[in-house]
C-alpha cells in the first residue's frame, strides 16, 4: 500500500491527484504546517532526513521529490499509460515539462514570494523603503521577466496542445499542476495568458483531481 505523508497546502497535493489518475489504492497520513513559521513539522523527519513533503512509502521503498515521485509511481504502476513512449516527441516534451516544473518556473515564483516576504516583515518604515527599492529592482531586472519569458512558453505550447506531453494527460501534467496553480491562485494573474488559465480550470475539473482534493483537505490553490 502506497502511504502519502501529506503536508496541508503543498507540493503533495499533486501526487494525490497522479495516485487517483493511475488508480492506485493508497493512505493519507496528514502532516500540519506550524502556525508560525510554516514549515513542515519535525515528525517528518521520522520519514526522510530532510523532514519535507511530499514523501511517500510503498512497502519498504521510501521517494522523496515530487518529480521522482511522480517518476515511480509511472512506472511502476502506469503499465505504459502515464509515460509517453521512448524515443518519441511526446516523451522528450514529458522529460522536458517534469523538469522544468521546478527546475524553471517554481524557481522564479519562489524568489519572489520570498521577495514580497521580506518586504512585508520589514521594519521600521525606512528599512521596509529600501526593501521595497531593491525587491523593485530585482523584479525589473531578473525574477519579472523570467516569470513572463516562462509563462510566454507554456502559453504558446498550450496553444498547440492540450497536454503537455502529446494528446494525453501524463506525468509532466500532474508536475506541471502545481506551479501553474501557485501562479493562477494569485489575484494579480496576468489574464494575457488564456491558454494557461483554461488549462488549469479543466485539469482541476477531472474527477481524479476532485477525489484528490477530498482525501487532502485544505488546499488554496484549488
Amino acid at each position: 500500500m502506497v502511504v502519502v505523508h501529506h503536508l496541508n497546502n503543498s507540493r503533495s497535493q499533486r501526487v494525490l491527484w497522479a495516485l487517483e489518475e493511475l488508480g492506485v489504492p493508497y493512505e493519507v497520513k496528514q502532516y500540519q504546517r506550524d502556525l508560525k513559521t510554516n514549515l513542515a513539522p519535525a515528525s517528518l523527519k521520522k520519514i526522510h532526513p530532510l523532514g519535507k513533503s511530499p514523501v511517500i512509502t510503498d512497502g519498504d521503498i521510501t521517494v522523496a521529490e515530487s518529480g521522482a515521485i511522480i517518476e515511480y509511481l509511472a512506472q511502476t504502476y502506469g503499465e505504459g499509460n502515464f509515460i509517453p513512449e521512448t524515443k518519441t516527441e511526446a516523451h522528450r516534451q514529458y522529460l522536458y515539462w517534469l523538469h522544468f516544473a521546478e527546475g524553471t518556473m517554481m524557481q522564479q515564483l519562489l524568489l519572489k514570494l520570498i521577495l514580497e516576504k521580506a518586504v512585508q516583515r520589514s521594519k521600521p518604515f525606512f528599512v521596509k523603503y529600501i526593501a521595497k527599492a531593491i525587491m523593485k529592482k530585482v523584479m525589473a531586472g531578473y525574477v519579472g521577466p523570467n516569470i513572463t519569458a516562462n509563462l510566454a512558453l507554456i502559453e504558446h505550447h498550450l496553444t498547440d496542445n492540450e497536454w503537455f506531453a502529446g494528446d494525453q494527460l501524463s506525468g509532466a501534467d500532474i508536475q506541471m499542476s502545481f506551479p501553474l496553480e501557485a501562479w493562477a491562485a494569485r489575484k494579480t494573474v496576468d489574464q494575457d495568458y488564456p491558454k494557461i488559465i483554461a488549462y488549469v480550470k479543466r485539469f482541476q475539473a477531472r474527477a481524479g483531481y476532485q477525489k484528490a482534493l477530498k482525501s487532502g483537505g485544505t488546499y488554496d490553490y484549488a
